[in-house]
């Protein structure tokens, strides 16, 4: 049996160990999850990429055709984009289509016969994109800071557990909203 002085310095260790872990681990807590926000809602906004879309039209009698396509007519109509630099090859998908491949992902699809002209600009989601790269375990070295940190998670949920006692603690109101905590995730899963 746990003395009154025990039981004090017991939680007094868990007040300790529970601060220190919780500052420790604060950022990677926010991190953790904002992205885990912005990964659940990637149908209404990709956290990696922004994409753009844009059209314009080339005059039909200015397109090459497919015998006489080259690298200097496309690089003409990827300076006003500002993506010159950026192309790396065409193809035609269609006898009407031609397909021009950019560096970073960005495309410009032509419509040959119509002159329609799509661009489609893809960027980096600055800062939520490296949050949620994170989430996917970028690599060996992360997967032990990441084992640590959850290790560490469950040692700041077990501490915040017996940090206070009576009618507040985990043998009162606190146990009530523990098992309905546990219960939510487990009514989800079996439903």
């Amino acid at each position: 049996m746990i003395s009154r002085n025990n039981g004090t310095f017991f939680r007094k260790i868990c007040r300790t160990l529970h601060r220190d872990l919780s500052f420790f681990f604060a950022g990677m807590v926010i991190i953790y999850a904002l992205s885990g926000i912005f990964m659940n809602h990637r149908r209404d906004l990709d956290p990696s990429y922004v994409i753009n879309r844009s059209t314009f039209h080339i005059p039909a009698g200015d397109i090459p055709d497919k015998a006489s396509m080259d690298r200097e007519f496309i690089l003409e109509v990827l300076k006003p984009l500002d993506e010159a630099q950026n192309f790396t090859q065409f193809y035609y998908p269609s006898a009407n289509q031609l397909k021009v491949f950019l560096k970073g992902g960005s495309s410009l699809v032509i419509d040959t016969q119509s002159g329609e002209a799509v661009y489609e600009s893809v960027k980096s989601r600055p800062l939520i994109s490296q949050m949620v790269k994170l989430h996917f375990n970028p690599g060996s070295w992360w997967t032990w800071f990441a084992d640590a940190f959850s290790v560490c998670l469950i040692l700041i949920t077990l501490t915040g557990l017996f940090m206070i006692k009576g009618p507040k603690g985990l043998w009162g109101r606190g146990g009530i909203e523990l098992i309905i905590g546990i219960l939510i995730p487990i009514s989800f899963l079996l439903l």
